[in-house]
């Protein structure tokens, strides 16, 4: 669906606060960390590192990773960590070397590739955190960049609880020949990619060392990104003031609090926002962007999940057309 923002009438936020202006004490209780995931530890150990360095009570990860594969691994802290199952279900990007048990031609093993877009089914390894039974998966890009050999270097983009290891296996069943997984890195997971503020444990070791030594917040300010980043995949309707303080205490949006909003269909998740940019609340649409823009009244968005603190101050209603 191409990017259309209707605004319904325009005003100037008061409540709130932009997302780059928060504190760096702020930051460390609602952020999100773009860590690049070391070979070795699982995605829990990496987890509870960050907890750790930052001497935090509160993290966790966007998707678990096998402990030798490396790559994009969001961790969410503090009260952002509620936002993570919407990273869990955001697809995921991957590059990996598959071996070959035999050589083939390149076009026998790009006509066989080719079988494994779209929807396949998937096996879950006997090793895995999920019930093994069959379920369906969609591969959206299954790519060959280089064969040396027996060696296949790929990039994968995939609906989320897919088995990289399980594809490649299956895909040497398929060529006849037998293949295994020797080497893969996430270079995405939902918005987050290896662009974007991509941290090891070391980089965020020395950020909090500089913060807390020197009162240097420049590099932890970097490494701790802004909650709302984790929704760019999402639709975003915008609020006025007068509606947020019913919002934090989890009640509905009605068409008459809607400021501005993006095109998105009816049922889908939709991130509330202030006019400043903050994330107040996740919600599920009552109906679409376009019924909402040519009515006058009614509940727009279910309130599912509340981030942003209570507010009790009322203000009065925006002025009228």
């Amino acid at each position: 669906m191409p990017l259309q923002i209707f605004i319904k009438k325009t005003a100037v936020g008061i409540f709130g606060k932009a997302p780059e202006e928060r504190t760096i004490q702020e930051r460390l209780n609602y952020s999100i960390i773009n860590i690049d995931k070391p070979a070795g530890p699982s995605s829990h150990q990496v987890s509870d590192y960050v907890q750790k360095i930052l001497n935090i009570d509160k993290s966790g990860h966007s998707g678990t990773l096998d402990p030798n594969v490396t790559g994009v691994q969001p961790i969410a802290i503090g009260k952002a960590t509620r936002i993570t199952q919407f990273l869990l279900t955001a697809p995921k990007e991957y590059v990996g070397i598959m071996h070959l048990h035999q050589p083939l031609p390149l076009e026998t093993i790009q006509q066989a590739t080719q079988k494994f877009i779209g929807k396949i089914k998937q096996l879950p390894p006997i090793k895995s955190a999920v019930k093994r039974q069959l379920r369906e998966r969609e591969i959206y890009e299954f790519e060959l960049i280089e064969i040396k050999d027996k060696d296949i270097l790929f990039r994968v983009k995939c609906q989320a609880g897919t088995y990289i290891r399980k594809l490649c296996h299956d895909l040497g069943q398929a060529l006849g020949t037998g293949a295994h997984m020797a080497e893969l890195r996430r270079t995405q997971a939902g918005p987050f990619t290896e662009k974007d503020n991509l941290v090891t444990l070391n980089d965020l070791q020395d950020a909090m060392h500089f913060y807390t030594t020197e009162q240097n917040d420049k590099f932890l300010n970097y490494c701790l990104q802004p909650v709302e980043l984790a929704l760019k995949h999402l639709p975003k309707c915008w609020v006025f003031d007068n509606a947020i303080p019913s919002l934090t205490h989890g009640r509905d949006l009605a068409i008459p609090g809607i400021s501005k909003l993006e095109n998105f269909r009816k049922d889908q998740t939709i991130a509330i926002l202030t006019l400043k940019g903050e994330l107040i609340s996740l919600g599920l649409a009552q109906m679409s962007a376009v019924e909402i823009n040519t009515k006058q009244k009614g509940i727009a968005i279910k309130t599912d999940k509340v981030f942003m603190d209570a507010i009790t101050q009322e203000i009065p209603p925006p002025p009228q057309k």
